[in-house]
């Protein structure tokens, strides 16, 4: 493993300053005109599932094809952890065979994942890809979601980002899940859209319907629908004790039936791919600031 080095100053972690902000995306924009016309990329591929799990197997096959990947992914499942990262403790780095690419076992989070392989490893990638994530992560999932966190901090460092996820269900059907079929996809994606992927204001969700290749009926682009929890979360008493809950088994809502949501594009049957963008401050807000003014 090579050694690590002190983190230079140039490696921004968070892009406070409009000039920074630039700078960074100019330089992605320049570094993949670079790489048009079939020239190689450096991909960075992390997840949230941990290194050992299928989704990664599968998008490091099919990347590595046709570009240079490295893969600092979580050493466990750290599902669900969205943009956690580790503090106080040492995060360790192990080396891994069996995955045709360069890779790296990390003790951290998803979030620590895309930070250390971005900046300390391998060089500065061109496109950090987060996934393939076993089930979706659509609507109100980003939030929670810790394959969108790798592509998150990604976009914070300036990088193209890219989180991915398969829409299968927990309960498998017979014949799933895709993993090549969501590889496939983001291999396309990356094939004909990279030039779109390298406006670091952004960063993009995909999510793939679970079916084989030729069943999925395209790539829509798409906004985010709504998932909203049904009555009650299911829980059960203990025995004079403590309430046990299991919070996210409950059934849900979702817009499924709305046209242009990333939801109702999967359920139609097209992967979708959904611009994110880093700033969650409204565009407008009731009362405005004359509400506040006199606080």
């Amino acid at each position: 493993m090579p050694p690590l080095r002190r983190t230079s100053g140039t490696h921004l972690r968070r892009r406070a300053a409009a000039d920074a902000s630039a700078i960074l995306h100019r330089r992605s924009r320049l570094a993949f005109r670079r790489r048009r016309h079939g020239l190689t990329l450096h991909i960075l591929v992390t997840n949230d599932d941990g290194i050992d799990s299928p989704g990664i197997v599968a998008l490091v096959e099919a990347l590595s094809r046709d570009h240079d990947v490295m893969v600092v992914a979580p050493s466990g499942d750290r599902s669900g952890m969205s943009h956690s990262i580790t503090g106080n403790v040492a995060i360790t780095l192990e080396r891994r065979s069996g995955l045709s690419a360069s890779a790296y076992a990390c003790s951290g989070t998803p979030a620590d994942c895309a930070f250390l392989g971005s900046t300390e490893l391998g060089g500065r990638p061109d496109l950090v890809v987060s996934g393939i994530n076993y089930g979706p992560n659509l609507a109100d999932d980003i939030n929670y979601s810790g394959t969108v966190a790798g592509a998150v901090e990604a976009c914070l460092l300036g990088i193209p980002a890219l989180a991915v996820s398969l829409a299968c269900e927990y309960e498998r059907p017979s014949g799933g899940p895709h993993w090549e079929a969501a590889a496939e996809i983001v291999r396309r994606c990356i094939q004909r859209g990279y030039d779109t992927f390298s406006d670091v204001r952004y960063y993009w969700n995909l999510n793939v319907p679970d079916v084989a290749l030729d069943a999925i009926r395209g790539i829509a682009v798409t906004r985010l629908g709504r998932k909203r929890i049904c009555g009650r979360m299911i829980g059960a008493d203990s025995d004079g004790g403590a309430s046990y809950y299991r919070a996210w088994e409950s059934p849900f809502e979702t817009d499924r039936e709305t046209v242009g949501t990333d939801i109702g594009a999967v359920h139609a049957g097209y992967a979708s791919l959904t611009p994110l963008v880093l700033d969650r401050t409204a565009s407008s807000a009731p009362g405005g600031s004359e509400t506040f003014a006199e606080l």
